[in-house]
């Protein structure tokens, strides 16, 4: 029988490299892509011996307008059908809004909001007419509490994948594909030291982290399950609680107070 295929954005490492391990345990073989080729061939070269999978390796930048479309193309054209996709790519602008130019705005948006949609738009059709498809979207759980000062348009963001997850899981449901929009708190990774917020990052206890293995396991099977909605943790589990039915003045006053131990400004 011809494996299934899965395509994970963002794979050269963190969850993206977490979600690529889970599926290639799991029997798909891969697509995976990011910016550097360097990593994503070691991540290659490790999947194909542990778990025997094929696995592709294709570059791109997605925050270039025209990424989605040429990673479409070269997917098509070396014969690949995707039957999974990991909507994984992304990362964090720091500082308050007016600090940061349009342009790395502009490609913020791009990797964070318009890949998301694209990729989605370009690969769900034929997950449909094969009666099969899963498609997991990273988002996060600052997709769901009270957005406090600083990286700006991270949780607006994560906020849009939610509900775009959402409501693309309830259209296409009945023709076999499962959306999930996965929402993670704190997840080690190399994500904070990317934005530089490592030292502040350092000081949250230890029960709110998550490691990405683990996350990305929560995920595969939550998208299998057809949930369109799921965060991680218990701990996690308990804020998005709260986070729907405490006062929204006392929300906003807590991220106010907190937001310092982990956001730039």
């Amino acid at each position: 029988m011809t494996k299934r295929t899965a395509l994970i954005t963002g794979a050269s490492s963190g969850i993206g490299e977490a979600f690529s391990d889970v599926f290639a345990s799991e029997g798909f073989d891969l697509v995976i892509t990011a910016r550097r080729e360097d990593r994503l061939r070691t991540v290659a070269a490790r999947l194909e011996q542990q778990h025997h999978a094929r696995v592709h390796v294709i570059v791109e930048d997605l925050s270039d307008p025209d990424g989605p479309a040429r990673l479409c193309a070269e997917v098509a054209a070396r014969g690949i059908t995707i039957d999974a996709l990991v909507n994984n790519a992304g990362y964090g602008v720091t500082g308050v809004y007016t600090s940061t130019d349009w342009p790395a705005h502009a490609a913020f948006l791009q990797i964070m909001v318009v890949a998301v949609a694209e990729l989605t738009h370009r690969l769900l059709p034929g997950m449909i007419d094969r009666g099969y498809g899963r498609i997991v979207n990273v988002a996060s759980l600052a997709g769901l509490a009270p957005a406090p000062a600083g990286h700006t348009l991270y949780a607006a963001s994560k906020a849009f994948v939610i509900k775009f997850s959402e409501a693309l899981a309830n259209e296409v449901m009945k023709h076999g594909v499962h959306v999930t929009a996965l929402c993670p708190g704190f997840t080690l990774s190399e994500f904070h030291d990317v934005t530089g917020t490592r030292a502040k990052v350092s000081k949250i206890p230890r029960f709110l982290w998550m490691d990405a293995p683990t996350v990305a396991r929560q995920g595969f099977a939550a998208v299998m399950e057809g949930i369109p909605i799921y965060v991680n943790g218990h701990a996690n589990r308990v804020i998005a609680m709260l986070v729907r039915y405490l006062p929204y003045r006392l929300l906003v006053v807590g991220a106010r107070l907190t937001a310092g131990s982990y956001r730039k400004t």
